[in-house]
């Protein structure tokens, strides 16, 4: 990737642009979560319900604090399991707009084991992490399907080849009761071994 692509995604974030980016799984749809115009843009180019939240990626330990409340059980799955793929729901703090989490008072949250989408996050904050895909749609491995099938000019794009990973697995800790609500790579057994033994 050249410097001045990844230049080029952070002067789009900061204008309100969507950009697709590389994960450790499948290209995101990344825009800045703040900027409420720009969240639109994500469901609208997705096609996606309002009501049905955003996922958001972010760097560290650290910046999932700035935006959701951690509690014992998710420092444990995240010291295990993050950057990696696992996103975790957690009650999400008042500076996230309601629009990304469709009103409701969780967040779901992942730090993406990929060099090109931590070095995006840690320079610029978090982004929406939702697969670059129409609703209900398999996304595409590679950039050029990716704008085949949304059939929007997105001018930045930053390209690593094919991606095609199973999507990550999805735990819900907002609730006494631990509960995964997607399977993927790490396996349930593998979450709950970290939550029992601690």
């Amino acid at each position: 990737m050249k410097k001045n692509d990844f230049l080029a995604a952070l002067k789009a974030l900061k204008n309100g642009e969507p950009i697709i980016y590389p994960t450790d799984t499948l290209y995101a749809l990344g825009v800045d979560i703040y900027n409420k115009t720009a969240v639109r843009k994500v469901f609208d180019i997705k096609k996606r319900p309002y009501s049905i939240p955003l996922p958001v990626a972010v760097s560290s330990i650290q910046a999932i604090e700035t935006i959701a409340y951690m509690n014992d059980v998710a420092y444990e799955i995240s010291n295990k399991f993050l950057p990696g793929t696992v996103t975790i729901i957690l009650k999400k703090k008042p500076c996230v707009p309601d629009i990304v989490t469709s009103g409701t008072d969780t967040i779901a949250v992942r730090i993406p084991n990929h060099p090109i989408a931590l070095e995006l996050l840690s320079n610029y904050g978090p982004l929406t992490v939702t697969s670059a895909n129409l609703h209900h749609k398999k996304t595409p491995a590679t950039i050029t399907d990716i704008l085949k099938q949304l059939g929007t000019h997105i001018p930045i794009c930053l390209n690593d080849g094919k991606r095609d990973m199973v999507p990550s697995t999805i735990i819900d800790l907002s609730l006494k009761i631990p509960r995964i609500i997607r399977r993927g790579l790490v396996t349930e057994k593998e979450l709950l071994d970290v939550i029992t033994h601690g």
